[in-house]
């Protein structure tokens, strides 16, 4: 298995002894306690949607969905830029005709398409956009072409288009290996979706963007009916579909399939899914997945589900009879469609059949069977639009990544202060003295050290050990490792400080490895914490802010390595109790993190939107006259800086103190070893 944390653990010097824990489940109270806060938004909704019964109500709830849907994707382009379209091949089937098909969403961001055009019938057709879901190769899985072919055959248009990162769009795309760097789909969703969130955007701003206008590229087309376009997809498609659904009012009927549920099961069942999926504040906003349907409601719109589907079947039909009862109060229930069928994720016949049945009633006035031909899907290199079957072959094209970095370059922010910067994170303030729980101790090499809990916010315990040493000196240690596999904390104790060493939460004993989702546990706790309209940065910066409570007032240095580093500059800057932050091995700047290709182990490290406000140079600025060291500071992909790259990053304030591999901690900073 592979594991992103890796790289940050070059050079860390780790006890060769069994590591010190405190022992408790501390993970598992943590998820406890995010949930119990997201259900008090639930109950909220809950009650609020209950108690839509008129149309006015209903309206008021639409005005709001449009509106914070479009505020928390991150908000769309200004201006719609040229689509400057190409048709680069077409070739004929019995019933149809294929045209392959490029044209930019955005300027230079260029989209692979196929056109699926009726070759009987009379024009304008109504057609389809068909939105893949997860699929290495996009539009052409076999899956997804025997939907679009159902459609072609059942009389309709479709333009069927790569999302980013899949298809013909792999936006990590190694030619040596000729596959993605990362992992095509989800993976670079996700590498490219954190950086998004930096500058408040999000990767769903970017998916649903080109599906607007790939919409706008069906218009030019004189063989389409603009009145009668649906949109239809499954699993990451039938996602994309349902962000149509609430932004796109052109639309004249959507089918999501293998996505609608409801957070209330979806939450702790497999939890978080896709970067895409992950809005800043959406369930603080008290919106869930039947607001996708609501938003322009009575517009069709159809439910597929799959009983065994890991998007939780119950969700999915809690949802249906929300969205039917306010369907029928605006007059318009039999446009609220509902199928299931007892198999597994994916776009199966028998959803796919279910699609036809309902485009067929709303966009075609018919009733119809939906059984679907016999079809056979064409090798995918048929539907490539580009020579080569990869943009980043054929001429390249504008990324996520190379977007949001340009956006990021061009925000004007005001020189920080402790109030933006506070800001920036969300912080709630310096938390008062932890209350402490002692509950044993151990002696490790002539130390004394106590295992203890802190309570921090909520009445959540975090777990910390106290190495008790003979002199004044004080420190707080964290690490994204863990507290207690790291040698320095020894080192210093036997130098006579006396060091307490957290685990924050989300990090050492305040995690626990990923489930059966396939998803990392630091990534699902922090899009968790992110749709409650929090962060673990934060989070984590108060910790250890309580944990600079536990001395008293009493000058403390503030240590920390790894994907700990963001956090423990938040803290300092924060916090004046802080008399000296030490941070190793860690980034220094988030832009530097937007302008990487690939970064790892930073997911509890993003606060949405924080590069509005201010940068971690801010945070070290910041922190005045104190003391500021770093130590071999890295690249968000792990690989050490060189001593330049860190100067022109954080200017010329902070030390830089580089540490060789297998130095102990009194060669690197023989300051607090006198």
């Amino acid at each position: 298995m592979r594991t992103i944390l890796l790289p940050f653990l070059t050079g860390l010097t780790l006890m060769a002894q069994t590591p010190l824990t405190v022992g408790g489940d501390y993970a598992t109270a943590f998820e406890a306690w995010l949930t119990k806060q997201a259900e008090v938004y639930w109950d909220r909704r809950e009650k609020e949607v209950a108690a839509l019964n008129t149309r006015a109500s209903i309206a008021a709830r639409q005005q709001y969905v449009l509106q914070q849907m479009t505020t928390l994707m991150g908000g769309f382009p200004a201006q719609k830029s040229p689509l400057n379209p190409l048709v680069t091949r077409r070739f004929t089937r019995d019933g149809y005709r294929v045209e392959n098909v490029i044209f930019e969403s955005q300027p230079g961001f260029r989209v692979t398409a196929n056109l699926y055009l009726p070759t009987v019938g009379t024009p304008p057709f109504p057609a389809v956009l068909g939105v893949a879901g997860h699929s290495s190769n996009g539009k052409a899985s076999a899956t997804y072409q025997s939907a679009f072919i159902g459609f072609v055959k059942h009389g309709f248009a479709v333009l069927a288009f790569d999302p980013p990162g899949q298809g013909e769009r792999s936006e990590y795309f190694d030619p040596e290996s000729g596959r993605s760097r990362i992992g095509i789909g989800t993976a670079e969703h996700t590498m490219a979706g954190l950086q998004a969130l930096l500058t408040g955007h999000t990767m769903a701003r970017y998916e649903t963007w080109d599906g607007i206008r790939a919409f706008d590229y069906l218009l030019t087309r004189p063989e389409i009916d603009p009145k009668r376009i649906a949109v239809a997809g499954n699993s990451g498609g039938g996602t994309q579909a349902a962000y149509l659904a609430a932004v796109e009012p052109r639309l004249a009927a959507i089918v999501s399939s293998c996505y609608m549920t409801r957070w209330r099961e979806l939450w702790s069942g497999p939890g978080p899914q896709d970067a895409e999926q992950v809005f800043p504040s959406f369930v603080e906003k008290e919106l869930d997945f039947g607001d996708f349907a609501l938003a322009l409601a009575p517009r069709p719109f159809l439910m597929t589900t799959a009983i065994q589907d890991f998007f939780p079947i119950d969700g999915a039909r809690a949802t249906y009879k929300q969205n039917r009862r306010l369907f029928d109060l605006l007059g318009g229930g039999e446009k609220a469609g509902y199928f299931e069928f007892d198999d597994t994720h994916g776009w199966s016949q028998p959803r796919r059949q279910a699609a036809y049945r309902f485009l067929a009633q709303w966009l075609q006035g018919r009733t119809i069977a939906g059984d679907e031909p016999e079809v056979a899907p064409e090798e995918e290199s048929l539907l490539y639009a580009t020579p080569t079957g990869q943009l980043a072959t054929s001429g390249g094209s504008e990324t996520v990544q190379s977007l949001n970095l340009a956006y990021a370059r061009q925000l004007r922010r005001s020189p920080a202060t402790p109030a933006s910067l506070a800001a920036a994170i969300g912080w709630k303030g310096v938390p008062p003295k932890p209350a402490v729980r002692v509950l044993g101790e151990a002696a490790r090499d002539g130390i004394r050290v106590e295992r203890l809990e802190l309570t921090v916010e909520g009445g959540i315990a975090i777990p910390a050990l106290l190495f008790h040493g003979s002199g004044a000196r004080a420190a707080v240690f964290v690490s994204s490792f863990g507290k207690g596999n790291d040698a320095d904390t020894m080192a210093l104790a036997k130098a006579g400080t006396t060091v307490l060493a957290i685990d924050p939460r989300g990090m050492g004993e305040s995690y626990k490895p990923a489930g059966r989702t396939g998803y990392r546990q630091s990534y699902q706790l922090a899009a968790r914490a992110i749709l409650l309209g929090r962060n673990l940065l934060e989070m984590q910066a108060s910790d250890l802010q309580s944990a600079v409570g536990y001395f008293d007032g009493k000058p403390v240095t503030l240590y920390a390595k790894g994907a700990a580093g963001p956090a423990a500059a938040m803290a300092a800057a924060l916090d004046g109790r802080v008399a000296e932050l030490v941070i190793e091995r860690s980034i220094v700047s988030y832009m530097d993190v937007v302008a990487a290709r690939i970064h790892e182990g930073l997911d509890q490290a993003v606060a949405p939107g924080i590069l509005k406000h201010a940068d971690l140079p801010d945070a070290l600025r910041i922190m005045g006259g104190r003391p500021v060291t770093l130590i071999s500071p890295a690249h968000p992909n792990g690989r050490p800086m060189a001593l330049g790259e860190a100067r022109s990053q954080v200017g010329a304030a902070p030390r830089i103190v580089l540490r060789g591999e297998g130095w102990n901690l009194s060669r690197t900073l023989p300051e607090l070893f006198r």
